[in-house]
């Protein structure tokens, strides 16, 4: 080629042939471009720092060639229903620290663990929608099959530290560090050790409740929960009907689902925890909890009490008595559900009770029971979502209450959940301290 009579071009004052410019200009794009994208990655993973938590990505890979995908696998699931659930979003959000997909978990249908024969794995699908979680969830968490592992024999092994040694620096320390080489090339982690509700807490209360906001309950569990629904709201109309001064109107009456933890086992539980914190704000009386519940600000009668109790667990068969004028208190077997509630085993039962009191007019609970708790996170989760400005007082349009926390007037105090905590400590192992 005789570059004398290729066209000359003047940049920035050089002059130029045709040839050259267009290198030079290859080049200037080049370096703009890894200017921009380089910084986002490091080593084998990017890593981004946000609110003091790490969240580690993979590498980006040619377009030629196919991601292959990661999982995490946890230990089973146990506890109650609340504690479940807790667990699971931790290990959702443990896969999302690693950058992998969780294993679909096996939760627990019975409720005492410690009772080998007694502890009924059951599948997270069996409770909870899979592909609903997956689809709400796109892009935050996910959960797999085990059909979708290749190779289920390309395991390492992660070793849940315990005692008082194993810090929370720590433990992020080990994850971190088996989200890179070479534990990141393994098709699979498995942690074992502890129950995932035991793991440190290293995520910030809205990263639970996304996670939350993901569980939907199959059908055969909401299917009965409307029920429950339903035959409290026709117990409602029927109560206004008879009611000179309401049977005109048109409004329902409106039912409060009041979590009563006066079993045995709670009390027992509850007196411990009060000596170790040395307060006196987490166990109720029966006479207690009626009182302060008759005592609501702005609460109009008639009312439908709704007592969501563990009944195998209740010894005392007087809690339909002695509550105030104008509130109507039903417990399962009074509703006539009871039949609804006892052919299903312990996790069906408590979801089931779960979803009526989220659904309630009012929900009164206690601070220190992660069940009240987690039924708080959501209905604070649901006023914010449908833009409610004002979360605490009478006249909010789903309030929550604690029974054990002394409001007002000797009324239960009001109760939200506090969306910006660092950590799920207070809802996991409760708290006197509530934002309202």
């Amino acid at each position: 080629m005789d570059l004398s009579n290729c066209k000359q071009l003047r940049f920035f004052g050089v002059h130029l042939n045709f040839l050259a410019a267009k290198c030079l200009v290859l080049v200037v794009i080049a370096l703009f471009l890894g200017t921009v994208l380089l910084p986002t990655f490091s080593g084998l993973g990017g890593v981004i720092r946000q609110n003091n938590f790490v969240f580690v990505h993979n590498r980006s890979f040619p377009s030629n060639q196919p991601v292959k995908q990661k999982f995490l696998e946890v230990p089973q699931i146990v506890w109650g229903l609340n504690n479940q659930k807790i667990a699971f979003a931790r290990a959702c959000l443990t896969a999302q620290m690693l950058n992998r997909t969780l294993l679909m978990p096996k939760l627990s249908a019975s409720l005492f663990y410690k009772e080998v024969e007694l502890l009924k794995p059951i599948s997270f699908d069996k409770i909870f929608q899979f592909e609903r979680f997956n689809s709400i969830c796109k892009g935050f968490v996910q959960l797999s099959r085990y059909s979708d592992v290749s190779n289920q024999s390309d395991v390492i092994v992660l070793q849940k530290g315990s005692g008082r040694r194993w810090t929370l620096e720590k433990d992020l320390e080990q994850l971190n560090q088996f989200s890179k080489h070479p534990y990141d090339a393994r098709e699979i982690i498995r942690i074992v050790g502890k129950n995932p509700f035991l793991w440190h807490d290293h995520w910030p209360t809205k990263d639970y409740a996304k996670v939350f906001e993901c569980l939907a309950l199959v059908e055969e569990i909401s299917t009965e929960a409307d029920k429950v629904v339903s035959k409290i709201r026709e117990i409602g109309m029927e109560v206004r009907s008879k009611n000179a001064m309401l049977s005109s109107s048109s409004q329902p009456v409106p039912f409060v689902a009041v979590h009563m933890r006066i079993e045995k086992d709670w009390m027992i539980h509850c007196k411990k925890l009060e000596q170790r914190l040395n307060i006196s704000e987490i166990c109720s009386s029966k006479e207690e909890i009626m009182a302060r519940v008759g005592n609501i600000a702005g609460l109009k009668t008639p009312v439908i009490v709704y007592l969501a109790v563990a009944d195998t667990l209740l010894e005392d068969n007087t809690v339909l008595n002695g509550w105030k004028d104008g509130l109507h208190p039903y417990e399962k077997k009074k509703l006539g559900v009871f039949d609804i509630y006892k052919k299903q085993p312990y996790l069906f039962q408590s979801a089931i009770d779960y979803e009526v009191c989220l659904r309630s007019d009012v929900f009164v609970g206690n601070s220190f029971s992660t069940f009240s708790s987690l039924v708080v996170l959501d209905r604070t989760q649901k006023m914010i979502k449908a833009g409610e400005t004002k979360l605490c007082g009478s006249d909010v349009r789903w309030p929550s209450y604690a029974y054990n926390i002394r409001g007002v007037g000797n009324s239960p105090h009001p109760w939200v959940t506090n969306m910006s905590d660092t950590s799920l400590t207070a809802i996991s192992y409760g708290s006197s301290h509530i934002s309202c």
